[in-house]
């Protein structure tokens, strides 16, 4: 499944300027389960390792993440003038005159970014679990 975003990020300080960067999160399974595949997998989300580890350790919990990989991809940061809400605003104009209805805006404090990206990516997965799940049962692997 691919995710595609813009993540909006504010200044460290008020009145600077704010930074739009286009990305996409992909999510996959892997074909085979083995014991040291049971963790998710969390690539190119945070600047620091010791953040992927902690994340990924929250989401291990979770038998719907157990085995994902999460990679995000994006592109260089634009930098702009506007305030976040401003930028929000003439993202939403853009994709609206664009008739695009699969991607995501995100905002996020200076420094979140990575954690805005994830947590976008880890609602899409719990809205997903209940039609997963279906479709197993339909498939016959839950009965």
């Amino acid at each position: 499944q691919k995710l595609p975003y813009f993540l909006v990020c504010g200044a460290a300080e008020s009145g600077s300027t704010v930074t739009i960067r286009k990305g996409e999160v992909s999510i996959t399974r892997p074909m085979i389960i083995t014991p040291d595949r049971m963790e998710p997998e969390f690539r190119n989300f945070f600047e620091e390792q010791a953040e992927a580890d902690l994340a990924a350790f929250l989401l291990s919990r979770t038998a719907g993440f157990s085995n994902l990989k999460f990679a995000n991809t994006s592109g260089p940061e634009r930098i702009v003038s506007d305030s976040i809400e401003e930028a929000v605003a003439k993202l939403n104009r853009q994709l609206d005159d664009e008739e695009e209805e699969h991607v995501a805006i995100l905002s996020a404090p200076p420094g979140m970014g990575g954690i805005a990206v994830m947590r976008y990516a880890a609602e899409r997965v719990w809205e997903s679990a209940p039609g997963n799940i279906q479709e197993l049962r339909e498939r016959g692997f839950l009965n």
